[in-house]
C-alpha cells in the first residue's frame, strides 16, 4: 500500500471515530432541541419549566438504556466493541442496535473514499464534514420528521465557504445560485400544494437541505438530486405501504431521500450523474 492508501486509511479510520459520535448526536440532538422548546414554551406562558438534569451532547456518559450500565471506553470502540460483546450490553445482556456498528461503517467507508478521492487535504476535510453531516441528518429526519438547523445551516454555509476557497470543486458562482434555486424550488412547491390541498406535505428543513445541496454541487445538479431522491422515495414508499411499514399518517419523510440522493452524488460525481440521466 503506497502512502496515499495508508493516509486514506487514516482517514477512514478517524470515520469510524467520528461514525460513533454520530450516534450521540442523532439520539440526542433531537431530545435536546425538545428540552429548548419546552422550555421557550414555558418562558412565553410566564412558568418556570421543571429541573432537569443536563443533557447535551457531552453529558451525560453514555448507557444501556436498559439497565443503565454505563459505558466503558472500552465498550465504545467503534465496531469492535459490538463485535467482542456480541452485540449485547455487558451488564443486563440486552441486544444492542445494529445502526450503531452500521453508522460506524457507513461514516468509515465514506470517509475512505474522501480519503482515496482527495488525499490528506481541505478538500477531503470539508467532504468528510458533508458526509458525516448528510448521514446524521437523513437518520435524525427518519426517526423524528426533524432535519435540524443546527446541521443544514452549517452545512449550507460551509459549503458556500469551500465553494470560495476553492475546496469543493464547484465555483461560487454555481454553488450561490444552487443554493438559491434549491431552496426557493422546494419553497414553491410548498406553497403551491398547502394552496391547493390546504395541507402541508414537507417541512421547512427539505428546503434548506436542498440548498446545502444547490451549494455543494452547484445548480447544475439540483434536477438530477430532486430526480433520484424522488425515485427512491417512491419505491422505499411503495414498500413499505405492502409491508404495512409505513408509520401513523402514511407519511414518508423525505429528507432521508435528498439526504441520500447528496451521498450518491458525491460517490458517483455529479457530471456522471447527470450523464446517467442524460442531462
Amino acid at each position: 500500500m503506497g502512502v496515499h492508501g495508508f493516509e486514506a486509511l487514516g482517514v477512514g479510520i478517524l470515520g469510524l471515530l467520528i461514525g460513533s459520535f454520530l450516534n450521540v448526536v442523532i439520539y440526542r440532538l433531537p431530545k435536546m432541541l425538545e428540552r429548548q422548546w419546552a422550555a421557550e414554551c414555558a418562558e412565553l406562558s410566564g412558568t418556570e419549566p421543571p429541573a432537569q438534569e443536563p443533557f447535551n451532547l457531552a453529558i451525560p456518559r453514555s448507557r444501556c438504556p436498559h439497565c443503565g450500565h454505563a459505558i466503558t471506553w472500552y465498550e465504545n470502540i467503534p465496531v469492535l466493541s459490538y463485535l467482542a460483546l456480541r452485540g449485547r450490553c455487558a451488564s443486563c445482556k440486552a441486544p444492542i442496535s445494529l445502526r450503531y456498528p452500521a453508522v460506524e461503517l457507513a461514516t468509515g467507508a465514506l470517509f475512505l473514499f474522501c480519503g482515496l478521492h482527495w488525499g490528506l487535504s481541505a478538500s477531503a476535510l470539508v467532504w468528510c464534514a458533508f458526509s458525516a453531516t448528510l448521514l446524521a441528518l437523513a437518520l435524525i429526519d427518519w426517526d423524528t420528521t426533524l432535519l435540524p438547523d443546527d446541521l443544514t445551516l452549517p452545512l449550507l454555509w460551509l459549503g458556500l465557504l469551500a465553494a470560495e476557497l476553492q475546496w469543493s470543486g464547484v465555483d461560487l458562482h454555481s454553488a450561490l445560485w444552487g443554493a438559491v434555486a434549491g431552496y426557493l424550488s422546494l419553497w414553491s412547491v410548498y406553497w403551491l400544494f398547502k394552496l391547493v390541498t390546504g395541507k402541508e406535505g414537507m417541512g421547512y428543513g427539505d428546503f434548506k437541505l436542498l440548498g446545502a445541496l444547490g451549494a455543494w454541487f452547484g445548480w447544475q445538479a439540483l434536477i438530477p438530486i430532486i430526480l433520484l431522491s424522488s425515485v427512491i422515495g417512491a419505491i422505499v414508499g411503495i414498500a413499505m405501504k405492502f409491508s404495512t411499514g409505513l408509520r401513523e399518517g402514511g407519511y414518508i419523510p423525505f429528507g432521508p431521500f435528498l439526504a441520500g440522493a447528496g451521498l450518491t452524488t458525491l460517490l458517483v460525481g455529479s457530471a456522471a450523474l447527470r450523464q446517467i440521466i442524460g442531462l
